[in-house]
């Protein structure tokens, strides 16, 4: 090694990595939101909001805000977020992840303001609709997250998914009970988790290729047995009750916060404390060590006595009646009944908020919240005939998505050992 070499080798290591894109992407959508939202929009013009309920504590009035002056407040406070994310990069500081998540609620509170000028909407039911189809995106990101943390890349999301919305109809059906439809969605989940357990940890095949072969064995598994059994017999096999709401006394009073968040059926209080509980078992328990051990460094843990294998049947397994569970929202908790490839690729962007969630349950749980928002913003503005045409409002779940995952995760690092068979050697 030369002297040359050493003087390069100092200086590309001390030299401070200056990454502008996101300030570039902050600046770029605040202009955007400037020009078209504020300057352009319609002046003299008024936007109301609808923020209570008959069974609140108290009632607040519609807060009705001038659309032009708002919007245009509104893009000035997100360029000055744009200026300050660059001036802490180009003194080669972090970004928190604070000023992204913060810039996003103004631009889509911006967007929403000049969406609905001239008309009124509910914010609260806006909220509740966004939570709502959040669910199984949530279950769905929780059940891969658990495999990917032990070291198995769940595709077949999508299929524990659909197998477990049908499970929940045809029990919640014949037993006449959603409670009791509900308990048989994550064991729906379960068979495709056997199966992918089966094949990626025991006979180590491709952990990609099985997932989506086992989204296509769901796909058409379900709707064989739909055409052939459900459509025959839909009084007595696809008819299952739907999950009533169960307000928490006190709290569901609570203006805004009380309808969205304590005012909901039993499967969203369930995904609270799935939550909860796999982020205190993955980061505060030993079995979460071990698990994160085994998804990162196999031969290591192996070394200090783990069952590396054993423990990824298990994780896939749990991990699978969990996304299975979040099945049973499509067909207790939404339509009432199954239909043919009804989550319609709801397990992909289930696994894009897993990504995007950064592999944390409460990552994951933002992540598809914002995925359920576009999700209910798309069906809100198509109801109030807005000027954006109908086909960008169809697509505007799957560009956020394809937006939040590449323009906002850049470069991730999922658990090392993912996707990667162990043979003990």
């Amino acid at each position: 090694m030369t002297a040359t070499d050493v003087l390069v080798g100092d200086v590309s290591t001390t030299r401070p990595v200056r990454a502008y894109r996101l300030p570039i992407v902050l600046a770029s959508f605040g202009v955007l939101s400037l020009v078209v939202f504020g300057v352009l929009g319609s002046a003299g013009s008024t936007t109301t909001f609808g923020v209570s309920t008959s069974t609140d504590f108290f009632m607040i009035d519609p807060i009705r805000l001038p659309s032009q002056v708002t919007a245009t407040v509104l893009s000035v406070l997100a360029l000055l977020l744009a200026a300050y994310s660059f001036l802490r990069v180009r003194q080669g500081l972090r970004v928190g992840t604070w000023v992204p998540v913060v810039f996003g609620v103004i631009w889509v509170f911006t967007f929403l303001v000049w969406a609905v000028t001239d008309k009124s909407t509910s914010l609260v039911s806006l909220f509740q609709g966004s939570l709502l189809l959040a669910v199984p995106l949530a279950f769905g990101a929780l059940g891969g997250l658990l495999n990917e943390r032990a070291g198995v890349v769940n595709i077949a999301i999508e299929g524990q998914l659909l197998l477990g919305a049908f499970g929940a109809a045809v029990f919640g059906s014949i037993t006449g009970n959603a409670y009791l439809g509900l308990v048989a969605a994550p064991v729906a989940g379960l068979l495709i988790g056997s199966l992918l357990a089966l094949f990626t940890v025991k006979y180590s095949v491709n952990q990609i290729i099985v997932g989506v072969v086992l989204n296509v064995f769901a796909v058409g598994l379900t709707s064989f047995l739909f055409s052939s059994v459900l459509k025959e017999n839909a009084a007595t096999l696809n008819s299952p009750p739907r999950l009533s709401t169960l307000p928490i006394p006190l709290l569901s009073e609570i203006p805004v916060l009380g309808p969205v968040l304590f005012r909901q059926s039993i499967i969203v209080y369930l995904l609270y404390i799935a939550v909860a509980v796999i982020a205190v078992a993955l980061f505060r328990t030993r079995w979460g060590l071990r698990v994160r051990a085994v998804g990162e460094h196999p031969q290591a843990a192996d070394t200090v006595g783990i069952n590396v294998n054993k423990t990824r049947w298990g994780n896939v397994l749990l991990g699978s009646a969990v996304a299975g569970l979040g099945g049973a929202f499509f067909t207790l908790g939404s339509v009432g009944a199954f239909g043919q490839e009804m989550t319609a690729g709801k397990g992909y962007i289930a696994l894009a908020a897993m990504i995007l969630g950064r592999w944390s349950p409460v990552g994951a749980l933002g992540a598809a919240l914002l995925f359920g928002f576009a999700d209910k913003l798309q069906q809100v503005l198509g109801v109030l005939e807005t000027p954006i045409p109908n086909q960008f409002m169809l697509m505007l779940p799957y560009v956020v998505t394809i937006f939040a995952v590449a323009g906002l995760v850049g470069r991730v690092r999922g658990p090392a050992a993912a996707g990667e068979p162990y043979v003990k050697g």
